[in-house]
């Protein structure tokens, strides 16, 4: 069953589809394919405008035995619950590996220590940055993408008047 689409955007992915093998719908589009691997069915999850499917998993065999059993309402808005779920984990670690802090306490204060690592193809960098205790920034300079962030490099830099490490 294919909703009407909006005249002004029929060629959008924003238009509902809810067909046995195909749903689109809120960003989202479930397709079932033939699983690869065995003689059974997968559904893959893609979010609207990506490349790559955000998740592929297994799929139930209709009654029949040889087709897949059919999307639906409920089976859709699962899937879409758990390819976001995918998402929002693959996006909180990838900002765990691109994003340290460390607190160092000085005899006369307490700096927040911050690395971020801008991945770039070619030429990959981070940024070390120093915050006092009220968010005023004291230091900002670039370093090495592979530069380690741990309470001794924290501690030596702030020591150095945040001179740009080696």
């Amino acid at each position: 069953m294919l909703d009407e689409p909006d005249h002004d955007a029929e060629d959008s992915l924003d238009t509902i589809t809810q067909e046995p093998r195909l749903w689109r719908d809120v960003g989202w589009t479930a397709r079932v394919i033939k699983n690869v691997d065995d003689e059974g069915w997968a559904v893959e999850m893609i979010k609207d405008g990506e490349p790559e499917p955000a998740l592929v998993g297994p799929w139930t065999m209709g009654r029949d035995k040889k087709n897949p059993k059919p999307l639906d309402t409920n089976a859709f808005n699962t899937l879409v619950k758990t390819a976001s779920e995918v998402l929002r984990r693959h996006e909180q670690q990838l900002h765990a590996m691109l994003h340290k802090e460390i607190i160092v306490t000085t005899p006369s204060a307490t700096v927040n220590v911050t690395l971020d690592i801008v991945p770039d193809d070619d030429f990959p960098y981070a940024v070390l940055t120093a915050h006092n205790e009220d968010g005023t920034q004291l230091a900002q300079v670039q370093v090495r993408s592979n530069f380690t962030l741990n309470k001794n490099s924290a501690a030596a830099w702030v020591e150095a008047d945040f001179r740009k490490p080696n």
